[in-house]
Formats: C-alpha cells, sequence, structure tokens
C-alpha cells in the first residue's frame, strides 16, 4: 500500500502536504465565501463543484507535470514563448472584459488568462539563461541583458491590463536575478531606473487618469451581465490606457488617511476596502467559525479577491497565521530542494515557481488588510478560479519534480559517502592485517 501511495505522490513530502491543505481551506472558504453566486443561481452546491472539478484537474495535471523530467521543461521554453507573446498580443485586441479589465480570452467556450501562461514562462526562461551563464564568480554580465529582452517582449503586454501581475512577476524575476548571482551594479542599476519609471507613471496616472473612468465606478459601466453565476461588467475602452482611472482612484484611496466615521463611509464607493475592514474587525480575533460569515454576502469578489478577509473573520488571528504560514513553509522547503540540487537550472525554476506564488500570496493578504492598495490578485491556490488555479498546480507539480531529481542526488551522494567510507575501512583491515 506504500509503495502505490509512493509512486502517485512523488517529490517532496513536505509540499504535498502544504499544497492539500491549502486546497482543503480553499473548499471550505470557496463553500462558504460563495453565498452571492448560489443566490443568484439558486444553486447552492454548483459554484463549489465546480471549483472542486478545477481542482481535481489541476492535480490530475500536476501529477503529470512532476513526472516530467526537469530537463525536459528547457525544450518547451520556446513553444512558451511564442504562446504566450500570441495570446498576450490576442488579449489586447480581443480579449473579453471582466470586471472592466480586459485580461481573458475565450477559445471554445472555455476562458483563460493568458498572463498566468506568461509568469510561468518568464521565471522558465530567466531560469534557463542564469543556468546557462553562471561562471565562478557568479552570472555572466550579458545574462541580464537576456533576460531583459524576454521582459520586453512579455511584461509591458500585461502590464497594459494588469499592473499589478506585471509588477509582481518584475519583482520575482529581480529576486531569481539575485538569488542567480547577476552582478550587484546591473541590479542597482535596475532600482535606480525602476524609482525613475514609477515616478513618472505615478504622475503620468495623477495627471491624465479620470476618476468617472475607474471600473468599480457605476457611471463608467455600460453593462452588468449575469452569466453563470457570474457578474460580468463591461465599459467602453478607450485605447491601451483606459485604466489609468482605476490606478488613479486606487492611488486616492490608499493615499487618503483622514478618519471617516462608520456612519459617512460611502459603501457603493468603497465597498471592498469596507466590507474587508468589517470582517476583520468583527472576527473578535478568535473568529466566529466556518461557514458562519457575515460580510460574504456583501464583499464584493468575497470568494476570490477577498478571500483572506473571510477566512479572518471565521477562523481568527490563529487561521490567519496558519494559512500565511503554509505559503512560508512551501517557500523555505522549496529552498531546501534547491540546495539540494547538483545543477544550477532546477534550483532557479524551483525558486521561481515558489517566490512567484509566495509573493502574490504575501501581497493579497496585505491588500485584504488594507496595508497596500486595492488590485486585483487572488489567492493562490485558494481563491476561486480557473485558469490560475490550474496553473498554480502545474508549478507546484514542476516543484515537486525539481525535488525527485534533488532528492535522488542526495542520496547518490549519502551513498557515495558511505560506500567510500566503507572502502577505506577495508583498506585499513588489509593493511592491518599485511603488517
Amino acid at each position: 500500500m506504500n509503495k502505490r501511495l509512493n509512486a502517485i505522490f512523488k517529490g517532496d513530502k513536505v509540499i504535498w502536504m502544504v499544497f492539500f491543505f491549502l486546497c482543503l481551506v480553499s473548499v471550505i472558504e470557496v463553500f462558504s465565501a460563495s453565498s452571492s453566486l448560489t443566490y443568484k443561481t439558486g444553486d447552492y452546491l454548483g459554484p463549489t463543484a465546480k471549483h472542486i472539478g478545477i481542482l481535481c484537474l489541476g492535480i490530475l495535471l500536476m501529477l503529470v507535470t512532476l513526472n516530467i523530467k526537469c530537463r525536459y521543461f528547457k525544450l518547451a521554453t520556446p513553444i512558451l514563448l511564442g504562446l504566450s507573446v500570441f495570446t498576450l498580443l490576442l488579449v489586447l485586441v480581443a480579449g473579453h472584459a471582466v470586471n472592466g479589465a480586459g485580461r481573458w480570452l475565450s477559445i471554445f467556450g472555455m476562458q483563460f488568462q493568458p498572463s498566468e501562461i506568461a509568469k510561468g514562462t518568464m521565471v522558465l526562461s530567466t531560469a534557463q539563461i542564469l543556468s546557462a551563464m553562471q561562471t565562478d564568480h557568479g552570472a555572466d554580465r550579458h545574462a541580464f541583458q537576456y533576460i531583459f529582452i524576454v521582459w520586453l517582449c512579455i511584461v509591458p503586454m500585461i502590464m497594459f491590463e494588469n499592473l499589478s501581475t506585471a509588477a509582481l512577476l518584475s519583482v520575482v524575476i529581480f529576486m531569481m536575478m539575485i538569488i542567480g548571482r547577476v552582478p550587484t551594479r546591473q541590479l542597482l542599476r535596475v532600482v535606480a531606473a525602476v524609482a525613475i519609471i514609477v515616478v513618472m507613471a505615478l504622475s503620468s496616472v495623477l495627471a491624465l487618469g479620470d476618476e468617472k473612468e475607474a471600473d468599480d465606478n457605476p457611471q463608467s459601466m455600460t453593462e452588468m451581465v449575469a452569466k453563470n453565476g457570474k457578474t460580468i461588467q463591461t465599459k467602453k475602452h478607450h485605447g491601451l490606457l483606459h485604466r489609468m482611472g482605476t490606478w488613479k482612484a486606487r492611488i486616492y484611496n490608499f493615499m487618503d488617511n483622514k478618519y471617516v466615521p462608520p456612519e459617512k463611509v460611502d459603501l457603493d464607493k468603497d465597498a471592498q476596502t469596507a466590507y474587508a475592514n468589517i470582517a476583520i474587525a468583527s472576527s473578535n480575533i478568535i473568529g466566529k467559525g466556518p461557514g458562519n460569515s457575515e460580510e460574504r454576502d456583501f464583499l464584493p469578489q468575497a470568494f476570490s479577491d477577498y478571500i483572506y478577509a473571510i477566512i479572518i473573520e471565521e477562523t481568527g488571528l490563529l487561521g490567519a497565521f496558519l494559512v500565511a504560514m503554509l505559503y512560508i513553509i512551501l517557500l523555505f522547503r522549496t529552498g531546501r530542494i534547491a540546495n539540494r540540487c547538483e545543477n544550477n537550472f532546477p534550483a532557479f525554476l524551483a525558486m521561481g515557481l515558489a517566490l512567484m506564488l509566495v509573493v502574490q500570496a504575501l501581497f493579497n493578504m496585505c491588500v485584504a488588510v488594507g496595508i497596500v492598495p486595492v488590485t486585483g490578485q487572488p489567492l493562490p491556490l485558494i481563491s476561486k478560479g480557473g485558469t490560475s488555479s490550474i496553473i498554480n498546480c502545474i508549478y507546484i507539480g514542476a516543484i515537486l519534480s525539481v525535488s525527485r531529481t534533488a532528492k535522488k542526488n542526495g542520496d547518490d551522494t549519502a551513498k557515495g559517502q558511505q560506500a567510500v567510507t566503507a572502502k577505506a575501512t577495508t583498506s585499513a583491515d588489509n593493511t592491518e592485517k599485511n603488517d
């Protein structure tokens, strides 16, 4: 029986445990937070059953991925690069607007986000470049140039429709370059350039953005469509920079530290932040218990972007801490796996994927508790989703694939050391006998 289980659940067992705990939390909290969907459709189990089906598909693809040897991931890099660039261009031209952002493509009735595939492609390409250009003194100075070229092909197209995703992906790539020992001088130049670009971008948004065109402004919406239990808001797009109004409104809301009495809070304009704060404040530290959330009926995207606020409301500070620790354990465990890798590519790949998942998770948590401005980032492996849930499962599968090779290398090294020790002992015994 144990052999059969080991044949299925290959790779690092700690990561498997973290993954299943995250899936368990996901199923419970999505069922609890999907009250608005169940009310609209009249099907109380439908949204959760669909989510479980997506997770099962993700687990199946994860099992396929973990059985692929790491060297074959390199062969997929050019194919994924071409696919990512093509789909990102296509979504800019013919993408469907969901909640004010054209981030989705529909093929044969199935919707998916090209940015989710592009994120993994960017990490894969960066890992391959860093591993191929390693020297005794760190990465070759030309490695940065190649990474920057790939970045230019992918990230700017994501940026137009999903600025937060582009920013988080750039942070992950920067961290990978630090791990890959890219020359410090080049990294400092990046920091200086980013600081200048951020100042210029903020100035442009504040100068050109129109708050009336913000995605969450009811006056800017042209249509509300209820389809398959989802509320889809569509609005007229005014060029590639149509989301400047949204960015400007979110910056102003975040920077406005003026105290607003509860009775004067505009629940139509600031519904996300207001109801998230109510959910956290009403948890009373210990929480209301799973399934007993009250703000899920009012909080927009309670099952997605703000599911962490519902987790705090239902499970209190302890539940919030345990969920955060699952992601931290995933990162540190992946770090141990990377240290055991004999080759650079699998180590960089595993760390890049883990950083992408954990950075996004921590950012989502910070949004839920009001530390950073509002974005549309879901909580990886917990939030209700389609493409993101499946792709995140594949990322975990790739990390498990690396862990299989790393474990084998560690075992081989231990066996080799034992063989050398045994041989030395035998030689010493023979010498004593001859004497």
